[in-house]
C-alpha cells in the first residue's frame, strides 16, 4: 500500500491526467469526436484530482517515498 503514496506514483498519475487533457484539447475541434473529448476531459480531471488527493494524504502520513 505504500507504493500508492510514493512520489513516483503520484507524479505518474498526474502526468497521465495531463496527457489525457492534451489529447482532449487536440481533438476538441472535431465535432464528430465530442463524446470522446468529453470522456477524455472527465478522465483527465479524475486522474489529476486523484494525484492531488494522494499528494495530500502522503504529506499527512509523512511518506517521503
Amino acid at each position: 500500500m505504500e507504493w500508492l503514496f510514493a512520489r513516483s506514483t503520484v507524479i505518474g498519475v498526474a502526468v497521465v491526467g495531463g496527457i489525457l487533457s492534451v489529447l482532449a484539447m487536440a481533438l476538441q475541434k472535431q465535432p464528430a469526436r465530442a463524446k470522446l473529448v468529453r470522456q477524455l476531459s472527465v478522465g483527465s480531471y479524475l486522474l489529476m484530482g486523484t494525484s492531488m488527493v494522494l499528494f495530500i494524504l502522503a504529506g499527512l502520513r509523512g511518506a517521503n517515498g
